[in-house]
């Protein structure tokens, strides 16, 4: 066993302790606590041994519970990937009831960085056909993307009329409106100003207007509002955090 390896299980519990554990919906292991993270750290986020932050199991338990990915009537479902995390590309699969589309923009001279048959595609310009896919899973991808709304409205026409979308941002709830100035591109003065030297903006209140401008029908749901403080603590959730449910009618 390596040393990662004994770090990872010095965190986790045995039975007889599980009630007092925390526990991980993505990779099944009980612990004491989650790690801390981040660049500002936060207390109780990141997994052990899958590396699952707040945001990856709240969504997992989503996904799980509330869609129908996983569920019988949902079997052959065309799924869209954008920037695989490798927790749930191993998840999505590894799963014989859906179709399978892991995407990314791919970096020059790192194109074997990513993870088996992801497919080369840049968001703002898909080559796929239209009202190709069932369900789309996009997070915190556009904070990325300097044209967001060009973006969005690529996933809107790539999704199946009746099919539905996940899309994810960081999002401060303190912001009415969102925050962009592309005049800032040193990474330094964007970290600054957006939080990551890699983002382009702070997404605020309106972020669903976007969501509904590229046509999406939204659902801005309060899901941790089914859990109680001790189960948000438990299953290493961040307060705060709403999932943005993006459907596109069916064509009357």
């Amino acid at each position: 066993m390596g040393l990662l390896d004994k770090i990872k299980e010095a965190f986790r519990f045995h039975s007889d302790s599980i009630d007092k554990s925390c526990f991980c919906i993505c990779c099944n292991n009980y612990f004491k606590t989650f790690l801390p993270f981040g660049i500002v750290k936060r207390e109780n986020a990141l997994c052990p041994v899958c590396d699952s932050l707040e945001r990856h199991r709240l969504h997992w338990h989503y996904i799980n519970n509330k869609t129908i990915l996983f569920k019988e009537n949902g079997k052959n479902l065309k799924l869209l990937h954008v920037a695989p995390e490798i927790i749930f590309y191993n998840k999505f699969m590894s799963n014989n009831r859906i179709n399978y589309f892991p995407c990314d923009k791919f970096e020059k001279g790192y194109e074997n960085a990513y993870p088996p048959n992801t497919i080369n595609v840049d968001i703002t310009s898909i080559q796929f056909a239209d009202n190709e896919f069932d369900a789309i899973y996009c997070s915190h991808v556009l904070e990325h993307v300097t044209d967001d709304k060009k973006a969005l409205k690529e996933l809107f026409r790539v999704l199946k009329p009746g099919g539905f979308a996940i899309i994810q941002v960081p999002l401060d709830k303190s912001r009415q409106s969102t925050f962009e100035d592309f005049r800032i591109t040193d990474p330094q003065e964007r970290e600054k100003a957006f939080g990551q030297k890699d983002h382009v903006r702070v997404y605020g209140r309106d972020y669903h207007e976007r969501l509904q401008a590229a046509g999406f029908v939204v659902k801005i749901e309060d899901y941790l509002g089914n859990f109680t403080e001790e189960e948000i603590f438990r299953n290493g959730f961040m307060k705060g955090e709403d999932i943005y449910f993006c459907k596109k009618q069916n064509a009357n």
